[in-house]
């Protein structure tokens, strides 16, 4: 990647940049891997990053075309990394010092955006919800592109009766597909991290796959996979003590467990419980 920019590494030498555990920190230096995200993320007009670090990922969707990058970083030691970067692509890319789950992102951007980002691993999960739970649908983004471990990426992807199969999956797949992409080996990062990671790509539905409100689904799939070991007729008397009665009239029956309902099935729950 010509971009006259040093190497990944020196740049890390020269800012002092290493990983900080407690920002959930895992820089990505392979430049052919963040070349092969950032194609995974595009075509597009506007990126949207949060977490660049000292800029693998940035430099990569610029050179693979973005016109415009805004980024998001917390950690105030990678902002002279990522200026060098945009003195090397003028007016293409805008940097934001502070914390993504804090930013009202969706005001930030006139039209579509992508987002694509190596997360942070401590608020990875949290930064999705708040991507998926936005009021207005479809949403800001047109699509994530997006880094998890392989644990959490496999969650986003689950069907019903399986290992992984939970309240995130629910979340994801009631209006959103996603899919996973590629592995990428711990000697990627520095420092390596314990696991493997997975890119996911996730795109929005024009509408959810059953109708429901997002509180009421919320609420049903935090009850019923709270207790996920228990029978429905019995997690969902936190929601209503005539939960049996309600899990009828939804057309389930009261003695399934959570892992084995459909996504289609938590919605008709959330309508149910919340008429």
């Amino acid at each position: 990647m010509d971009d006259g920019l040093p190497p990944l590494r020196e740049v890390i030498a020269a800012h002092g940049l290493a990983a900080k555990k407690s920002l959930g920190q895992n820089f990505l230096l392979d430049l052919n891997l963040t070349r092969r995200i950032a194609r995974a993320a595009g075509p597009g007009e506007t990126f949207f990053e949060v977490g660049p670090g000292p800029g693998g990922l940035t430099r990569a969707l610029l050179a693979e075309g973005a016109a415009r990058v805004v980024a998001v970083e917390r950690d105030a030691r990678c902002i002279p990394a990522l200026e060098q970067i945009a003195a090397a692509y003028p007016g293409r890319l805008e940097i934001i010092e502070g914390d993504a789950l804090s930013l009202d992102t969706a005001t930030l951007f006139d039209g579509p955006v992508r987002i694509a980002a190596n997360l942070p691993y401590n608020v990875g999960t949290a930064l999705l919800v708040k991507w998926l739970t936005v009021e207005n649908w479809p949403p800001f983004w047109s699509s994530l592109t997006l880094m998890f471990q392989r644990e959490v990426a496999e969650r986003l992807v689950a069907k019903p009766d399986t290992e992984h199969y939970g309240r995130l999956s629910v979340l994801v797949q009631w209006r959103a597909k996603a899919k996973i992409l590629f592995d990428v080996s711990r000697s990627a990062f520095v420092p390596p991290p314990k696991i493997t990671s997975s890119v996911v790509r996730i795109e929005p539905l024009n509408e959810p796959v059953a109708d429901a409100r997002l509180a009421d689904l919320e609420r049903v799939t935090a009850a019923a996979f709270g207790q996920r070991r228990k029978m429905l007729r019995q997690s969902l008397k936190v929601l209503s003590p005539d939960a049996e009665k309600l899990i009828l009239a939804a057309g389930l029956d009261p003695t399934a467990r959570a892992e084995t309902l459909s996504v289609a099935d938590f919605a008709a729950l959330a309508r149910v419980f919340f008429n």
